[in-house]
């Protein structure tokens, strides 16, 4: 993995996220599978990139190096101009609970736990007191609609709400990077729209956001859209609609 000479931390004009020509190849010779190719991408404050593209793109990969979660083969990934591959474990760790917020596919609560205690939890591990913590998971379950869930376990929930704790955990405290894996796939459309909104609201304050998405009219709330197709950044482009026309029906 190579570092390179990454943007000075903490400058205002530092991306929020700025991935630079990443690989990931999983495996070796002829059973390699190469994830991603080369791929570019620089979010900045305030701006809210959907990624799209067919199943297998490498879309989802993209994601997980922005998080932190896994590292490139080659390349680098900064969040606000901090290099990941160059930090430790115990360094790593702390920056996504400060820094990130993920919304996962397959949402990863902690069954053991409730929903006000999941979306506490990142604060807790960052010595965040509980008191506080848990005033402050349950203003982002507000945010989501799901108020008088708190003590509920996930098995306690349909899908939807699963789904809502786990966008409320994504954006409680102060993350500055934001990253949703289709994050409506479980919601209706109503809902679906509330929980975008709630994105570009973060972004506005002045977050920076990643959505993956398959779907055109989710895409419309973005800033920009970016598509990747095996493993390679193919086209970018202007929004597919405003939110305004997406709100008055024109942009689905």
């Amino acid at each position: 993995m190579t570092t390179g000479n990454g943007p000075a931390a903490g400058s205002p004009t530092t991306p929020v996220l700025d991935v630079r020509d990443v690989h990931r190849t999983h495996g070796a010779g002829a059973a390699a599978v190469h994830a991603l190719r080369g791929v570019s991408l620089t979010v900045r404050a305030g701006e809210l990139v959907a990624v799209m593209g067919p199943s297998g793109s490498g879309k989802s990969t993209l994601l997980a190096l922005a998080g932190g979660l896994d590292g490139p083969t080659a390349g680098e990934v900064y969040v606000e101009g901090e290099p990941l591959g160059a930090l430790d474990r115990r360094r790593l760790a702390q920056v996504r609970r400060r820094r990130i917020g993920y919304v996962f596919q397959d949402l990863n609560l902690l069954g053991s736990l409730s929903a006000v205690e999941n979306v506490a939890l990142p604060l807790e591990l960052d010595g965040t007191g509980v008191r506080r913590a848990r005033r402050l998971a349950l203003d982002s379950l507000a945010e989501v609609g799901l108020p008088e869930l708190g003590d509920r376990f996930p098995d306690q929930l349909s899908g939807g709400q699963q789904q809502r704790v786990a966008i409320a955990r994504a954006l409680v405290g102060e993350r500055r990077l934001v990253l949703a894996d289709e994050p409506t796939g479980a919601l209706d459309s109503q809902t679906g729209e509330a929980v975008l909104h709630l994105l570009r609201r973060r972004v506005d304050a002045g977050a920076a956001a990643v959505l993956v998405t398959h779907e055109a009219r989710h895409a419309a709330w973005a800033d920009r859209v970016v598509f990747l197709r095996d493993g390679v950044l193919v086209d970018t482009t202007a929004p597919l609609g405003s939110v305004e026309q997406l709100l008055s029906g024109s942009g689905r």
